[in-house]
């Protein structure tokens, strides 16, 4: 089994190497899979569908698996089966479970406001700006370099984003302005926003959550936020300012405009402040 098993999860690596996977999904599906295939103590080839959704199950009522998790799963199992096996997937089709639909949390303008004020660490300062005026995921943030700051047209270019696609989004005027200041001390080698004294090494996942936590205390908001608040509130303000929803969707760099509607649930938009159409005609 354990030749087995390594033939399978390297066949499955080499599939989505040629798809052009991301390094970090080729390897959380690897691995997903090889736990599987550990658990059931059966070579992944071996493993029927009714073996696989038992063990989706039972880590389910123990707690141990998280819907994102699932979903990834039977995304590593579907891979498995079409791609490495040449299996007919329409017969083996596993149903994905039903997501919580949670609103996330948002801050308004003036608790951002209150938490750049807070941030006195200059490089902190000017990585919370950018996210925050550019709608920037946390992974984007780590892989952005100098030369995607483009000041002469006001953009920020992010280079294979979620999906492995670029897209363009705003540059604010004044995190430019900051980001001139942080870079004329930090001096980064290759990333923007590099690890302490690892030049070349960008900032860790955790790390920048503990950024955005620290400074938010500091502030004294208590809502309990995350690095990727950042983004929806980018989005959600913007959308408040009047901003048009398919710009919104094209800077957050969403493939469909139904992930960029959950934003309409959150902005506060005072019904009294909008003006018929007709109010503007001159009869």
């Amino acid at each position: 089994m354990k030749n087995e098993k390594s033939k399978c999860v390297e066949q499955l690596v080499y599939e989505m190497q040629l798809r052009n996977y991301s390094v970090r999904t080729i390897e959380s599906y690897s691995k997903l899979l090889a736990n599987v295939e550990i658990s059931l103590e059966l070579p992944l080839d071996e493993i029927s569908t009714e073996q696989f959704k038992s063990y989706i199950h039972q880590r389910i009522m123990k707690d141990e698996i998280s819907v994102s998790m699932i979903n990834q799963l039977i995304s590593a199992y579907k891979i498995l089966q079409v791609d490495v096996l040449k299996r007919d997937w329409k017969t083996i089709t596993v149903k994905r479970p039903r997501r919580e639909k949670k609103l996330p949390v948002v801050l308004s303008v003036e608790e951002v406001e209150r938490i750049i004020s807070a941030t006195k660490n200059l490089k902190h300062r000017a990585l919370i700006m950018l996210t925050y005026s550019a709608g920037l995921r946390r992974q984007e943030a780590q892989m952005i370099k100098p030369l995607d700051i483009d000041s002469a047209r006001m953009q920020v270019r992010v280079v294979q984003g979620k999906g492995k696609k670029d897209r363009y989004t705003i540059l604010s005027a004044k995190a430019l302005e900051m980001l001139r200041q942080y870079y004329k001390i930090a001096r980064p080698e290759k990333y923007l926003f590099e690890a302490q004294g690892k030049k070349g090494q960008t900032l860790s996942d955790t790390t920048l959550n503990c950024i955005v936590k620290k400074c938010a205390a500091k502030a004294g908001i208590r809502k309990n936020i995350s690095f990727h608040t950042l983004r929806h509130c980018f989005a959600t303000h913007l959308l408040e300012a009047g901003v048009n929803i398919r710009l919104i969707q094209q800077f957050m760099g969403h493939t469909s405009i139904k992930t960029t509607t959950i934003y309409l649930h959150l902005a506060n938009i005072n019904p009294a402040s909008v003006q018929s159409p007709l109010d503007s005609m001159n009869i």
